[in-house]
């Protein structure tokens, strides 16, 4: 998954109109597109359209490949153009940080995984919930190692868009990921959230962190405590 900035930077790439202009253009034609026809479309500079088509590929918002327009090839079939296509990576950025596509996959799978079992749907949601934050706990100790543990959870909580800070011994989360969703379906997203958080706690293992439910007005609905030691 692209970071937050990555995200931010791409988006900020279509701001200059004429790169929003070719952007646009490339991915309302039915094939791939290159310099020459975005410039003649478009009204451009062939060296203009090359340049905010290649900034374009820079920011992973188009692909670009090579190929023979003649449909020829051997000697005489003239030099592959550049051809610019919408790219398969998707780019979000809402704020404050949502993550409802989080929220949307551990949903499905429960409701598909409680088809096949049985199980009650709820059961399923907060036990894949815990391993997912479990598997994101476990990546960022990797990444910061385990001699600071509360800048580990910090760290990971704040990718994930809970804007985490101290206050005493709590760390307050600022921000919900899920404020829609918890705003229509409260107890079943805060308790699908609670597990995710107990999870992340649990892949940071060892700390003396610990999330308990916890509703405030504008912020998530956990909060997490140490021990004066942790």
């Amino acid at each position: 998954m692209d970071s937050r900035e990555a995200q931010i930077s791409a988006v900020a790439a279509l701001e200059e109109p004429t790169r929003h202009r070719l952007y646009n253009y490339v991915l309302s034609q039915p094939g791939p597109v290159s310099r020459d026809e975005a410039a003649a479309a478009l009204e451009l500079p062939r060296s203009t359209a090359g340049f905010h088509l290649d900034r374009l590929v820079d920011q992973g918002l188009l692909d670009s490949g090579y190929q023979r327009l003649t449909g020829r090839s051997g000697p005489g079939a003239g030099r592959p153009a550049k051809l610019y296509r919408r790219s398969s990576r998707q780019v979000t950025v809402s704020l404050p940080q949502r993550c409802y596509e989080l929220a949307g996959r551990l949903l499905s799978t429960a409701l598909r995984h409680a088809e096949h079992s049985g199980k009650s749907p709820r059961a399923i949601l907060n036990q894949h919930a815990y391993e997912m934050g479990k598997e994101l706990g476990e990546t960022a100790r990797r990444a910061t190692g385990t001699r600071n543990s509360l800048n580990a959870a910090l760290r990971v909580l704040d990718d994930n868009g809970f804007e985490p800070r101290m206050e005493d011994n709590e760390v307050v989360l600022g921000n919900c990921p899920f404020h829609s969703l918890a705003q229509d379906h409260q107890e079943l997203i805060c308790g699908m959230n609670l597990r995710l958080l107990n999870g992340v706690l649990d892949g940071l293992a060892p700390t003396k962190l610990t999330a308990q439910p916890r509703r405030a007005p504008a912020q998530c609905c956990v909060r997490i405590t140490r021990s004066a030691q942790g």
